[in-house]
């Protein structure tokens, strides 16, 4: 017989049908934090990356992913709400941009692209 998987009894837990106990929930604690503290490593890295690569402009990162700095600084400050902490969207602009937004788009923002589907012949 197989040992049930984390998901496993977190859903059977949740259900009612059975019970943990305080080492398991310990368990699930340490697993909870471990996880957490390895997606702030990657959300870290992540801001790092971007920051190492200020030539990759926003409208390039939303134009293939879908999401660009502004997306993370909404997504951080919605977080950070959710957890009772107030952020104004400058302040959580700045963290993702490492300074204030209007000072990184002096320095790093290039000027929109030509749309070509607008040039005339």
């Amino acid at each position: 017989m197989r040992e049930a998987t984390f998901d496993e009894v977190a859903f059977l837990v949740a259900a009612g049908y059975c019970e943990t106990t305080r080492e398991e929930n310990d368990m699930s604690d340490e697993a909870n934090n471990t996880n957490e503290a390895i997606e702030a490593a990657t959300f870290r890295r992540l801001l790092a990356h971007l920051e190492a690569h200020k030539e990759v402009q926003n409208i390039d990162l939303m134009n293939l992913a879908a999401f660009c700095r502004n997306c993370l600084a909404k997504w951080y400050r919605a977080a950070a709400d959710e957890r009772g902490v107030t952020l104004s969207d400058p302040e959580a602009r700045e963290r993702i941009y490492g300074m204030p937004y209007p000072e990184w788009k002096a320095l790093y923002q290039s000027e929109k692209p030509a749309d070509p589907t607008n040039s005339k012949p």
